[in-house]
Parts: C-alpha cells; sequence; structure tokens
C-alpha cells in the first residue's frame, strides 16, 4: 500500500503533467464542404470558377483538432471574421 507521501508526489506529478498538456498547441478548422473534380476540372479552374460542394447550405459543418472531427457547428460572423458555433460535440 502506497503512503501519504508517494500518493502526494503522483498527484502531483499528475497536475503538472496536466498543465503541460493544456499548453499543447493543436490546429482547429473547419471543414464547410468537399466534391471531387477530375484532373481536367482541376486545371480549367480559374478566377471567378464556382466549385460546388456536396454539402447542402443548411448542413452543419465539421469542426477538427489535428484533422480528427471532434465537433459540428455552423458559421457565424465575429467582429467580421467568420467564426464557428458548436452545436454538437462527436463522441470518440
Amino acid at each position: 500500500m502506497k503512503n501519504e507521501a508517494e500518493q502526494n508526489d503522483q498527484s502531483s506529478t499528475k497536475e503538472r503533467n496536466l498543465s503541460m498538456l493544456m499548453e499543447v498547441s493543436v490546429e482547429v478548422t473547419a471543414q464547410l464542404g468537399s466534391c471531387r473534380m477530375t484532373m481536367g476540372e482541376v486545371l480549367s479552374l480559374n478566377t471567378g470558377t464556382i466549385v460546388q460542394l456536396n454539402q447542402k447550405a443548411t448542413d452543419p459543418i465539421l469542426i477538427c483538432l489535428n484533422d480528427k472531427v471532434v465537433a459540428q457547428g455552423e458559421v457565424v460572423v465575429v467582429d467580421n471574421c467568420f467564426g464557428v458555433k458548436i452545436t454538437e460535440m462527436i463522441e470518440a
């Protein structure tokens, strides 16, 4: 059985590890939609070309952390910049 000093030391180590983890940076992306194109279509893209995505305007967008989907949301505008309002968290 562990004595109190060992338990306190383990608890302190866990708190330090968690504190370090909270400082780790991750890439957050919002995926609006996607589509498939042939290389011919890609090569014909020009300024002003409209690319139609598979998702409907009413569909939620996907929110990813380091390319892993973690939530769904909707696009909002915050101080003249795009933002995302989370509407549902995705279970792992």
